[in-house]
């Protein structure tokens, strides 16, 4: 009776060991296709956005709108100015997870150009 329980048990986990084998090739086939996907339309956009020189105004406004766009990002208090295609982030947040989130949303806006860090740690503000 010992050595049906250990066999039942035995394949049973071998079940499972296989389903979830088949589980896991499954996600990763579908994270593969969305990968693919996403890194064709971003070519595309970058492609586009390369084609089109975009100026050092609409690159400050396009910034602009992504910090003012972010629903946990406070930029009431954050300008942004472009020098030579490099984006300059001026004025003060209020923490360092603030500042972060800054530099993160301009970077993503800024499409592969230089950011800079010109903001200043005021806590306890707001």
């Amino acid at each position: 009776m010992k050595i049906a329980n250990k066999k039942r048990s035995l394949v049973f986990l071998l079940g499972a060991a296989v389903y979830a084998g088949a589980v896991f090739a499954e996600l990763a086939s579908v994270q593969n296709a969305a990968a693919a996907t996403v890194s064709q339309s971003n070519s595309t956009a970058v492609a586009a956005t390369q084609g089109a020189a975009m100026t050092d105004e609409e690159l400050s406004r396009r910034v602009q709108a992504a910090l003012h766009a972010d629903p946990y990002f406070y930029d009431k208090h954050v300008s942004v100015s472009v020098d030579n295609g490099a984006v300059v982030l001026h004025g003060i947040v209020f923490s360092e997870w603030d500042l972060r989130d800054a530099m993160r949303i301009a970077k993503q806006a800024a499409d592969r150009r230089m950011v800079v860090d010109d903001l200043s740690i005021q806590l306890g503000g707001r």
